[in-house]
């Protein structure tokens, strides 16, 4: 054990603070994203003097480990200056913030060997409980404090920079879905098409197809022989599953989620391999690719009352939607694939920052 580890019990207390006085505060839970988030529970009919107050640079976790995968969920609470939290939370604080930077410590619970330690550590028949007493026995290096706030702040910057990232894509987003109503939306009469407009079927312009199986060669990160991605029908990281070695689909194309999330569309522009409860629509033409995009993902699949807990290929083969003329959806993809550019190069940008608070988080492990 390296001299500067230290034991965190040594540097924390458990707190246990109950709403007697039925404060009207928000309600937060816990995600395995390591983040509070607003409760959905019902609380009608609930005592919520039994709920606890958390505060400000407070923590909290949930002791039972047995079905959240592999993280842990803990977090430390910034969201307000105090809040509501489940009785079934274990909450605590750090007893001396001169010897130890709540924000320090938070980086040390997102990494993924505390995840498996934590785990590792876990114990019990029916539930795996990650006890207090096993937390209270987690090393961590503890460092000068100074030391600890120059690493708390560069990987803050990054993280600033990631979110600025991120409210940017959101807004070109927003520019994209403004130009789509622009040209296809406002105004237009579907009733009375422009000249040239008509309804048609997506096959008049598009193949589609249904995804395949896993292939044999797979590896859940990106390697040198497996760089190919493959697209499920999943929304987190918009449906990547992994990769693999060869390509299935070459040209640019729109992957749609047959199961689950029913209609969740995105435009893939590099070679991929579309797994099953996926299918591919990949029109004759590349400029074709957005306005199909932005018109299927506005479509109400599961409301619509045709498509019953799975979308088929044989369904939106016989889906009628507006064809515009060309002129209108090549004028909307030159704008449109601008816009999708500038966003590929900061979610690249991202990725690249994502690793360096990676390298930073596994930098706390070495002395």
């Amino acid at each position: 054990m390296q001299k500067n580890y230290k034991r965190l019990g040594e540097y924390i207390q458990q707190v246990d603070e109950r709403n007697s006085n039925l404060e009207d505060l928000p309600l937060m839970g816990l995600s395995v994203q390591k983040m509070f988030i607003p409760s959905i529970a019902n609380t009608i009919g609930s005592n919520m003097a039994n709920y606890k107050t958390i505060y400000k640079d407070q923590f909290a976790y949930i002791a039972d480990t047995s079905r959240r995968g592999d993280k842990i969920a803990v977090a430390l609470f910034k969201d307000y200056e105090k809040a509501l939290i489940s009785q079934a939370y274990t909450t605590f604080e750090i007893t001396d913030t001169k010897k130890l930077i709540p924000e320090y410590l938070m980086m040390w619970f997102s990494r993924p060997e505390f995840d498996r330690y934590a785990r590792y550590k876990s114990h019990g028949s029916v539930r795996e409980i990650f006890s207090w007493e096993e937390m209270c026995d987690v090393m961590v290096p503890i460092p000068n404090i100074t030391q600890q706030q120059a690493l708390v702040d560069e990987y803050q910057t990054i993280e600033r920079r990631i979110q600025i990232n991120e409210q940017l894509c959101q807004k070109l987003e927003e520019t994209a879905q403004a130009l789509y109503r622009k040209y296809f939306v406002e105004n237009i009469d579907p009733e009375n098409l422009p000249e040239g407009w008509r309804w048609g079927k997506i096959s008049e312009v598009a193949e589609i197809r249904a995804g395949g199986d896993r292939p044999s060669v797979f590896s859940e990160t990106k390697t040198d022989i497996c760089s190919v991605p493959i697209f499920s029908n999943g929304l987190e990281k918009n449906g990547l599953y992994g990769y693999t070695d060869r390509a299935v689909i070459f040209e640019k194309s729109i992957t749609i989620s047959a199961r689950g999330t029913i209609g969740f569309c995105c435009l893939r522009d590099e070679p991929f391999v579309p797994i099953v409860r996926l299918i591919v629509v990949t029109p004759f033409q590349d400029y074709y690719a957005g306005y199909l995009c932005e018109y299927l993902s506005k479509l109400d699949f599961e409301g619509s009352g045709s498509v019953q807990n799975q979308l088929t290929v044989p369904y939106l083969d016989s889906l009628e939607i507006i064809l515009p003329n060309e002129e209108a959806v090549k004028n909307f993809e030159d704008k449109n694939s601008i816009i999708r550019s500038h966003c590929k190069t900061i979610e690249l940008e991202n990725l690249k920052l994502k690793e360096l608070l990676s390298l930073l988080l596994a930098k706390m492990g070495i002395e």
